[in-house]
């Protein structure tokens, strides 16, 4: 891997792909960053050029893509609002299908594609999971399935390609946010009163972006890395962001078939009612996929990554510090 290499990015002005492309250039690499028309645009840095174009309409990617030596695809919807669904699809399966085949016409050696933790599935009793199983993708969860059926045309691709797989990334810049940082919004405005069982992986967002520089130069292609953190009950997330933010930790636990329950009648209401300025209703506040996942211990393993990419994840406890630093910092708390 040449220190001056050009690596076109996918989802750059995202969450991870922020990260992903601050550990690029800190890696030396030149970065190609693929821009939607209308979204947030990236902050000057050497190295990186802005590139317009979307996921949607690949073939347009062809001519800049062309004296790239890889592809970082990054790009996702990530949401589990319900409005929203036929974007996820277009984005996570169709999408990805696209930017490789046009990858490939480009003359790219090689791609790695951000996958999620949610294409293994939960722990299975007392052991986490790896990168041995497999999700259930007919469960109904739309983000969850769309992330199944990526991983199948990404391994499909023309070209040689890796799958980093992350659990729940933490840090600063979650703009948007994630599902998992508006979990963490909603805490610190005093909007979690009850809580389910179950539990997550938590990973700082950092970790996972240089994982996915180890994954271009050391993994292995045709196979999937798992990059998590730690994996936490979501009782101890909860006293993680009180003992940070100075809040009580919910104590009452909701039963499931309420919060299914619950979670369905959000459902409908993202459905029926809609943002006159957007068209677009707002995320659930219980979001019926949540829910569903949240009765899990969505635990993994990260050996495969420590052994081949020489993965090592640093403590979440930091990593929720940054984030909640930055949501207040930026008005989220507010």
């Amino acid at each position: 891997m040449g220190q001056r290499d050009t690596v076109f990015v996918t989802g750059a002005t995202g969450f991870l792909g922020s990260h992903v492309l601050h550990s690029l250039l800190e890696s030396g690499y030149q970065v190609r960053a693929l821009v939607r028309p209308g979204s947030r645009t990236l902050p000057p840095r050497d190295g990186c050029m802005p590139v317009v174009g979307d996921l949607t309409k690949p073939a347009a990617l062809i001519g800049p893509m062309r004296g790239c030596r890889y592809l970082m695809h990054v790009a996702a919807v990530y949401s589990f609002a319900p409005t929203r669904r036929g974007e996820i699809w277009a984005t996570n399966v169709r999408g990805t299908a696209g930017i490789l085949e046009a990858a490939a016409r480009a003359a790219i050696e090689r791609a790695v594609v951000t996958s999620s933790s949610a294409a293994v599935g939960p722990a299975r009793g007392n052991e986490p999971a790896t990168e041995r199983n497999y999700a259930d993708a007919d469960d109904g969860s739309s983000y969850h399935a769309s992330k199944c059926r990526q991983e199948r045309v990404a391994l499909a691709a023309r070209i040689p390609t890796v799958l980093v797989l992350p659990t729940a990334p933490i840090g600063p810049n979650d703009w948007k946010p994630t599902p998992t940082g508006k979990m963490i919004v909603d805490f610190m405005r005093g909007r979690i009163f009850a809580s389910l069982g179950g539990g997550m992986n938590l990973v700082p967002v950092e970790d996972a972006a240089h994982a996915h520089v180890s994954a271009l130069e050391q993994g292995r292609a045709g196979e999937r890395y798992l990059v998590g953190g730690e994996n936490l009950s979501l009782s101890r997330i909860w006293q993680l962001l009180a003992d940070i933010g100075g809040r009580q930790a919910p104590t009452m636990r909701i039963p499931y078939s309420l919060a299914l329950s619950l979670g369905w009648a959000e459902e409908l209401h993202s459905r029926l009612f809609r943002r006159h300025d957007t068209g677009v209703a707002d995320a659930p506040l219980i979001p019926l996929e949540g829910v569903r996942m949240a009765r899990h211990n969505m635990f993994v393993s990260n050996r495969k990554a420590q052994v081949e990419l020489g993965y090592r994840a640093t403590a979440v406890q930091p990593a929720l510090e940054r984030a909640v630093r930055w949501y207040h910092d930026h008005g989220y708390t507010d």
